[in-house]
């Protein structure tokens, strides 16, 4: 498990902390390499993809974001975003973290898992018209490619994930 620290609050899911750099707070995850066990700093609105220092493997990327730090966390990626918006108080929400961190694994360095708690970033919700949690969106490039209201099984999210992905690869393959 990977526990998040962000402006919208803090989310049980491994350690954070902010990290400070040059008069500015730099949101950072500690992942634990599945490879070799190194525990790794990763920032959350890094360009790339984060690797182990050690053993040089693809570490999973969670983050938080809030109303404020969207921008640079989502929409500046160079990866995709699976983006969960959701609630401390919704229990699907609970109930669905687990295999949005599976997916997050499983795509180490192809994928970014960002969490935004609505409560906290009221503005990002009404962006995105939630009106239930969980809602799940996949983005690429600040582009909404696809999204889901609702939890889901595994199984489930990963062929959701993987269709939304496939039709982004073939739109831009027809361009």
């Amino acid at each position: 498990m990977i526990r998040v620290t962000g402006e919208s609050g803090e989310l049980s899911v491994g350690d954070t902390e902010p990290q400070a750099a040059e008069g500015c707070v730099v949101q950072t995850t500690n992942v634990k390499c599945a490879e070799c066990g190194q525990v790794n700093r990763v920032p959350a609105a890094a360009s790339g993809t984060p690797r182990c220092a050690s053993c040089h493997q693809p570490l999973p990327w969670i983050a938080v974001a809030g109303d404020r730090d969207f921008t640079d966390i989502v929409e500046k990626s160079k990866v995709p975003v699976l983006v969960d918006l959701w609630a401390t108080w919704c229990g699907p929400c609970r109930m669905v973290s687990p295999a949005l961190e599976q997916l997050a694994r499983e795509r180490a360095g192809r994928l970014k898992l960002v969490k935004v708690d609505v409560d906290a970033a009221p503005q990002i919700a009404a962006r995105f018209s939630v009106q239930a949690v969980p809602t799940l969106l996949v983005t690429k490039g600040g582009t909404v490619l696809a999204r889901q209201s609702g939890a889901a099984p595994v199984a489930a999210l990963r062929t959701w994930l993987d269709q939304a992905l496939a039709a982004d690869s073939s739109a831009q393959s027809q361009s």
